[in-house]
């Protein structure tokens, strides 16, 4: 069986719904859990995820995975449907749905029999600075006018907006803000503003609902800072084991094309790990890795099943000694930021050939 291992923490993810909670006590909590649960599997993170409000997924077949589970959650659909024939899917499986595009209006305008259908639950997207997904912010009253005499439109509409730079001392974020609040919203709608990042660090953007996502995970959004420098637990290790230890001569070049060559006489490990297993192959000679529970650095390019490692230092490095690659040891957000990346891509990027195993730590 290949080594390769990812240990999620099940209960961390439970701790920081809980710490979510009680940096917004009187907002709902829409748990993003897109990208299969950022990396830590869809359904394993629902369930421990039961306690949030609702759930946000980027597609339909998301929903159909999450309502298999027998889970009666609310769920909303992030980036709304794409063609008017997934209204029914909508339907079927009772999602709310954004809306954030004229295209969007068009289609359920055009919808045949629409007074006779099962009315859905909108939330509208205005775009505020993102220049993504949303509506103009201008346009706010004549759209939400719009949007309440669709006779599929249930009373109840959120609305909401995404922040480009929360995670950075910038302005744009209180003039986000701003724009979104001059709209003098009516009475009855509700808001949904902050992601991790400004649930974090602006406190007037924890509205009627929070959209917490990398922090449900114990991944930090603020560059700098771990998920446990914010009061956040991470949820996920990646480990393997060594699988071969030889000691090579002073001038010997490691790896594919030759880019690490040895100063002195050293011994190398090599574990049983590589980009086909989501570790990032940007990654250059001296990444962090603990074996056995101890410092050492990589050498040479990252191979699609393989990485080399200095194990000069650690004389009880043997076949069988593990290696982990990141988790609460050692922060993903260290190798992220050390691989020129984000936390949030490499978790999304474990692999399914990685054996996944729940752990309650």
């Amino acid at each position: 069986m290949r080594a390769a291992q990812a240990n999620i923490h099940v209960e961390a993810i439970t701790r920081n719904l809980a710490r979510v909670r009680e940096l917004a006590p009187g907002a709902k909590v829409l748990a993003i859990v897109k990208a299969d649960g950022y990396g830590h599997g869809l359904e394993r993170v629902t369930r421990y995820l039961s306690g949030a409000d609702a759930f946000g997924v980027a597609s339909i077949e998301d929903a159909e995975r999450i309502r298999a589970l027998g889970m009666n959650h609310r769920i909303v659909l992030l980036s709304g449907f794409d063609e008017q024939r997934d209204l029914d899917i909508v339907r079927e499986l009772k999602l709310d749905c954004v809306l954030h595009d004229h295209a969007q209006l068009a289609m359920l305008a055009a919808e045949p029999s629409a007074a006779s259908r099962d009315p859905i639950r909108f939330w509208l997207k205005f775009d505020t600075g993102m220049h993504r997904l949303g509506f103009a912010i201008d346009s706010a009253p004549k759209v939400l006018a719009r949007v309440l005499a669709l006779p599929q439109a249930r009373a109840e509409i959120t609305l909401m907006t995404h922040f480009a730079q929360a995670d950075e001392e910038s302005e744009a974020t209180s003039e986000q803000l701003e724009l979104f609040d001059a709209c003098n919203w009516p009475a009855g709608t509700g808001q949904s503003l902050a992601n991790s990042a400004a649930m974090l660090r602006f406190r007037d953007s924890r509205r009627d609902w929070v959209r917490p996502g990398g922090i449900l995970y114990g991944l930090s959004t603020i560059a700098g800072k771990t998920g446990a420098d914010l009061g956040f637990s991470p949820c996920m290790s990646l480990r393997s084991r060594l699988i071969s230890v030889k000691t090579i001569p002073a001038g010997a070049k490691v790896g594919y094309g030759g880019s690490y060559v040895a100063a002195s006489q050293m011994r190398i490990g090599i574990a049983a790990i590589g980009y086909g297993d989501g570790y990032p192959r940007h990654a250059k000679s001296g990444m962090p890795v603990l074996v056995g529970g101890k410092l050492a650095s990589t050498v040479g390019r990252v191979s699609m099943d393989l990485l080399t490692i200095d194990v000069s230092h650690l004389p009880f490095a043997k076949v069988g000694t593990e290696v982990l690659l990141w988790g609460p040891e050692l922060p993903v957000e260290t190798i992220a930021e050390l691989s020129g990346t984000i936390s949030y891509e490499l978790t999304c990027g474990v692999t399914r050939r990685v054996r996944f195993l729940e752990t309650e730590a």
